[in-house]
């Protein structure tokens, strides 16, 4: 119980900017709640769609491919589908390859999506821990001018602790924010390589099943 009343006195004593910090500390928390949540949940479904169409890929076996890709809303499932709709009218292996990187870029805002408030809501944090601490300030030199001068080193330093607690709180907040942000950016950039390195599979796997052809007619 002690705990929770220094936290609330530490709170108070911050001034008014206490509240829009925590506003920012909620909002920025829920979205790397719901960005951790999608991001893992888009990994596994990839890494099960890819795992269920590797055997069918080696096997030539691109129809059932298709059946299996439309039918999924994964990222890699939508990508796939861009390259095998190409299979039959391309006439080069960079035909496809220019089909999946467009649907790869259909594909990256999603995976991107509001990663990048974290890092602006970690600055607004920090600054508006300045701004209060410097406004706590004015009120307290304001206020010291207007007092005997006896108690004037008692009150100021006083007031300099409780404007203090603004900036300390607008730091607790901007820390945790800019390492879920690189966490989160982290996690992006491994699905995005993921994707990547299965379109190359997948490249190389058509191109491998369409040489044999002109082997045998030579």
């Amino acid at each position: 119980m002690g705990f929770w009343n220094l936290i609330v006195r530490f709170f108070q004593g911050g001034g008014d900017f206490m509240y829009p910090i925590a506003i920012v500390f909620v909002v920025g928390l829920s979205i790397a709640i719901e960005r951790y949540i999608y991001l893992t949940h888009t990994a596994v479904r990839n890494r099960t769609l890819w795992n269920e169409i590797v055997p069918m890929l080696s096997q030539g076996n691109f129809r059932q491919v298709v059946q299996v890709t439309s039918k999924s809303e994964s990222a890699i499932g939508h990508i796939l589908n861009y390259g095998l709709a190409r299979i039959s009218t391309a006439r080069r292996r960079d035909d496809i390859e220019k089909a999946m990187e467009e649907s790869l870029m259909e594909v990256l805002p999603r995976l991107e999506k509001r990663t990048h408030y974290l890092a602006t809501f970690a600055n607004l944090a920090t600054l508006l821990g300045l701004l209060g601490t410097v406004m706590g300030l004015i009120r307290a030199f304001a206020a010291v001018a207007t007092i005997n001068p006896a108690e004037k080193a008692n009150l100021l330093s006083a007031s300099i602790s409780v404007a203090m607690n603004c900036t300390a709180f607008g730091l607790m907040t901007a820390v945790p924010l800019l390492f879920i942000h690189a966490f989160l950016q982290t996690k992006t950039t491994e699905v995005i390589d993921s994707l990547e390195m299965a379109s190359v599979k997948f490249l190389n796997a058509i191109t491998e099943r369409q040489q044999p052809a002109p082997a045998a007619a030579a």
